[in-house]
């Protein structure tokens, strides 16, 4: 019999387990995330997701492999400052990062559009959703690739990555509002918070951050401190190797954050890095994710999700021996293939969301 929804969500937490220490307290703020809407279940579960998607899509999981994101959706995007300072938009989590076929990314990005479609955070029809994630991401890869610095071009993007909502006093105020951290924390992640500030012997403050939906669960500490006039802030993420490796039964323990994001073509955070399990980044109002409830009422969705898709291809061209072959499977493919994947994938997750929302309750917050 097929593992359902509830024993693979234990399966997976109890495997992730191994990997890292897990925050009961933070896993049923994901359960109950899980039950918000079907947007927010995609988020969740990936690790759901690589258990189905290779059986309900399986022609187009036979696509041309290459290093992907994996967990690739709407709110997987952010803002970053590059070494120079510069504005810059693109993708903004790897935690899921594994060698996948290309089609996954894309279907992924489709899928969260109809789910958001289907819960009134988008307004564009799926077909056109579909068709301006596949029209940037071919246009990507022909043009080899460009990284999205908002300065002189995009200001459209511009506009939409420094709303209202991300003022700096309020960003500020939400950190310092984040709760001390309580139990024991490594010694090496608090030496490692030392390396990561501007200067040595900085006094700095330890905070619990609960943040996304995938990665609830896990340990996320930030470092904040006063620098001179104004707060900054630090963060570390606990990672584990995709949950890819747990849906194919494996025992990889290799993470590929730092790989994705050095071979990608961007122009890349110089704060963002892996130290042995732990990912690094400073925060700041401009250097965090954005949701979509934090984009602005008017917007030209179909741009965006054409950006998205260009941005996606920005990411796998940095797998350069996969682009021939992934140009070769394109052209083969029929014209509808996103569309027609991602509406049959949005049909099990949101089938599997229901099955979630309608299980029995129990005290177990992993269950």
């Amino acid at each position: 019999m097929a593992m359902q929804i509830v024993e693979a969500t234990r399966s997976y937490e109890h495997w992730l387990a191994t990997h890292m220490p897990l925050i009961p307290t933070d896993l049923a703020l994901k359960h109950a995330a899980m039950r918000r809407d079907a947007f927010a279940f995609l988020r969740a579960t990936f690790y759901r997701w690589m258990q189905l998607w290779p059986t309900i899509c399986a022609d187009v999981a036979a696509a041309p492999g290459l290093l992907a994101v994996g967990d690739l959706h709407l709110e997987n995007f952010g803002t970053w400052r590059d070494r120079e300072g510069r504005l810059t938009w693109g993708v903004n989590d790897f935690d899921e990062a594994a060698l996948l076929p290309y089609t996954n990314d894309l279907m992924r990005l489709a899928v969260s559009a109809r789910l958001a479609i289907k819960t009134d955070q988008l307004s564009l029809s799926p077909k056109t959703a579909s068709e301006a994630l596949l029209t940037g991401y071919l246009e990507g890869l022909q043009s080899s690739g460009q990284p999205f610095v908002l300065a002189e071009q995009h200001s459209w993007l511009r506009d939409l990555a420094t709303s209202k909502l991300r003022h700096p006093v309020k960003f500020w105020k939400k950190m310092q509002a984040l709760p001390p951290s309580q139990g024991p924390v490594p010694q090496s992640l608090r030496l490692l918070f030392n390396r990561l500030m501007p200067e040595s012997g900085l006094s700095w403050s330890l905070r619990h951050r609960v943040s996304g939906v995938g990665s609830l669960g896990r340990p996320r500490y930030v470092a904040l401190a006063d620098w001179r006039g104004g707060m900054i802030a630090r963060e570390a993420k606990a990672l584990a190797p995709s949950a890819v490796v747990w849906a194919r039964g494996g025992r990889d323990t290799t993470i590929l954050y730092q790989s994705i994001v050095d071979q990608a073509v961007r122009s890349a955070d110089p704060f963002v890095q892996l130290h042995e399990t732990w990912v690094v980044r400073r925060l700041s109002p401009y250097c965090s994710r954005i949701d979509l409830t934090a984009l602005p009422t008017k917007r030209d969705e179909g741009q965006l999700l054409y950006t998205m898709g260009r941005e996606t291809a920005n990411v796998h061209l940095g797998s350069r021996d996969a682009i021939e072959p992934v140009r070769r499977d394109l052209s083969n493919r029929k014209a509808d293939w996103l569309r027609a994947g991602s509406k049959a994938m949005a049909r099990v997750m949101f089938t599997e969301w229901q099955k979630w929302v309608d299980r029995p309750l129990t005290r177990d917050a992993r269950t």
